[in-house]
């Protein structure tokens, strides 16, 4: 849903999250009738949502910046959904569109769902292709090879990924999509369910994560991309606006320390806004905080310290190597480190 009039519903009527309704694919041979080919479209994202996050940490791994171009939204929105007033003149400056709902409508004139992120729009026509935020990073992890950067890790290696799969649907049902069906619940049993459900699951995570770096194998996969993108906004956002309050992530010491192993991991934290994930949720869900303040806290300082998840073994990108320097003009503060602190950051 997207919206003052959606948001203002949240709370009010029973949670569900939509499908995805454009699932074109991206294929290296296509068959959808989109080619992977460099430049010719452009990936929309919100550095507040979860779902497009998953597709900039993708992007950033395989070195798919510059084959892939991407425009950030303003992480509030207005009635006419996700706007590009972050551009100068309000206009993304490549597709030359205020909100993203004008490529919606080129695609499909008067289609009555909501505009969501993560979107891929073709650039030449203006068109939507997918908003389908389940596939959008796996094609971009198998379809797209042949514009991964030298070094690029394996996000989906085939020999994983029945495992993978499994572990992603969980997370999916009771993390991801959990926090939403609690924060979003119109009564106290669904809210309790969805909540129970929750930390029954990261408690389950917790042990997998207790004697392995990772959630599948030795390296990171989309697996941990997706279970990174909540709890990175989880002590932020879902403890306290959600009422996922059993405990913070920080007082789970294997969770706290898995993700900000992550964190530290060039690709996660440096795409990682936190003015952006909290002005959106705390101002755009108006039917659960209806007078748009947005807290003070969490105290951030803790992201950058040590983690000592490396003992566990494990090496982050494989056989491959870590990406490169943040394109410029997608920088983000990173957490914990004063705005002048112009030091590099490594990994373990």
């Amino acid at each position: 849903m997207s919206g003052t009039e959606g948001n203002r519903a949240y709370g009010r009527k029973p949670f569900r999250r939509s499908k995805s309704h454009f699932t074109d694919r991206i294929t290296a041979d296509g068959r959808d009738g989109w080619p992977v080919e460099a430049g010719r479209y452009r990936l929309v994202v919100s550095r507040a949502c979860p779902w497009a996050s998953r597709a900039v940490i993708s992007r950033r791994l395989l070195g798919l910046e510059d084959a892939l171009s991407m425009a950030i939204t303003d992480p509030v929105q207005d009635d006419r959904s996700w706007r590009f007033t972050l551009d100068p003149g309000g206009r993304d400056p490549v597709l030359g569109i205020g909100f993203l709902s004008e490529a919606y409508d080129a695609r499909e004139p008067e289609y009555p769902g909501g505009v969501s992120v993560p979107a891929i729009v073709d650039v030449p026509s203006g068109r939507l292709v997918t908003n389908d935020y389940q596939r959008i990073t796996l094609d971009l992890a198998t379809e797209w090879t042949a514009l991964h950067r030298d070094g690029a890790p394996d996000l989906y290696p085939a020999r994983l990924r029945d495992e993978i799969d499994e572990v992603m649907a969980d997370v999916y049902e009771d993390v991801n999509n959990g926090v939403y069906r609690a924060g979003f619940a119109t009564d106290q049993e669904e809210y309790a369910e969805a909540c129970e459900r929750l930390f029954r699951r990261l408690e389950l995570l917790t042990e997998r994560l207790g004697n392995r770096r990772y959630l599948v194998g030795d390296t990171i996969t989309e697996a941990d991309i997706r279970l990174f993108t909540t709890l990175v906004r989880f002590d932020a956002v879902y403890h306290g606006h959600f009422k996922c309050n059993r405990w913070k992530l920080t007082e789970n010491q294997v969770l706290w320390a898995y993700v900000r192993d992550l964190y530290q991991t060039p690709g996660f934290g440096d795409t990682a806004d936190f003015d952006h994930i909290k002005r959106h949720y705390y101002q755009v869900h108006t039917g659960i905080n209806p007078t748009g303040i947005v807290p003070l806290g969490p105290d951030l300082s803790g992201w950058l310290t040590p983690h000592r998840r490396e003992e566990l073994g494990g090496r982050p990108f494989g056989d491959g190597t870590p990406p490169g320097p943040i394109p410029e003009g997608e920088e983000v503060p990173v957490a914990g480190r004063p705005p002048e602190d112009d030091t590099g950051r490594g990994t373990t």
